[in-house]
């Protein structure tokens, strides 16, 4: 029995993951049953102990691979022995026990607020099709804080134009409704009628290229990019970027944790939490100007 296909096929239709997961996992797995056979003469997953998967990481972190890549893989074995127990096929995982190497918390990267609005009330964006577009995108990016894929996901039948809510297709499959701006309709609206009469009907997906195929990861990257760097001197210009400064500026304004967490789509608090260093950040900064005993 192949388990690795095996489990490859339980995380693409059972777990329902992206496809971007999936490839990642699989990859994480081919190394290690690459390693370990080059480590052992006949190797088979259910002889693999704590003691060979320790000498991986040894050896992950002499080829110079970063703290958080080796997390990942050690992530992937953690699943995959998982399943293996839950089939019966091994009796326990020689993962528990691993001590895996430290990350450093990065704080995330974000626009501010007055050079966003810069960038969308200062005629940056061309009037033809591939402005609007663009500016469609960047706007619906911070605007709504969805990922770069549900972008790349949303039709025009996901939007509610009348109650100003979308419905976006997140990991896993799960759906969730957010709110978007109001000064995104007349932007959508433009959008679609100068879409549809330069390239014709589309009622599939909402974000076509310059020839009307759909959007793809490499031009969102490159629209992000280009605009942001006319507003701000970050070295990282990114669509997540834009996530990082939609989740910070609304707990600036005093949002809620757990709004701000559903609104994400994240599945735990804690992937949240990474935000309010950025806005303590700030509290302290207001607290320092304006306490009469702050410095």
């Amino acid at each position: 029995m192949d388990y690795q296909e095996s489990f490859i096929n339980y995380l693409t239709f059972e777990k329902r993951n992206s496809s971007h997961t999936v490839i990642a996992y699989k990859k994480d797995l081919d190394q290690f049953v690459s390693y370990c056979t080059e480590m052992v003469e006949v190797f088979d997953f259910k002889r693999v102990d704590s003691k060979l998967v320790r000498s991986w990481v040894v050896h992950l972190m002499e080829e110079q691979y970063t703290p958080r890549s080796v997390n990942r893989k050690i992530s992937t074995l953690k699943a995959f022995f998982k399943y293996l127990m839950k089939n019966d096929i091994v009796e326990k995982s020689p993962v528990v026990n691993i001590t895996l190497p430290k990350i450093r918390k990065k704080l995330p990267n974000y626009v501010e607020e007055n050079k966003l609005h810069l960038l969308f009330d200062t005629g940056f964006f061309s009037d033809d099709f591939s402005g609007i577009r663009d500016k469609l995108i960047i706007y619906l990016l911070y605007g709504t804080g969805i990922r770069l894929a549900e972008l790349l996901k949303l039709k025009e039948s996901d939007f509610d134009m009348k109650e100003y809510l979308i419905r976006v297709t997140g990991k896993r499959q799960k759906e969730r409704v957010i709110p978007y701006p109001r000064s995104v309709n007349p932007l959508l609206q433009e959008y679609i009628e100068i879409r549809n009469r330069e390239l014709g009907n589309s009622p599939g997906i909402l974000l076509v290229t310059d020839k009307g195929n759909p959007a793809y990861l490499k031009l969102i990257y490159r629209v992000v990019n280009r605009y942001l760097g006319m507003v701000t001197s970050l070295e990282k210009k990114s669509p997540h970027v834009l996530r990082h400064s939609y989740a910070t500026h609304l707990l600036n304004k005093g949002a809620d944790l757990n709004a701000v967490k559903e609104l994400l789509g994240h599945a735990s608090l804690s992937a949240t939490q990474i935000y309010t260093h950025t806005t303590f950040e700030k509290l302290h900064t207001i607290y320092k100007q304006a306490h009469p005993r702050g410095n």
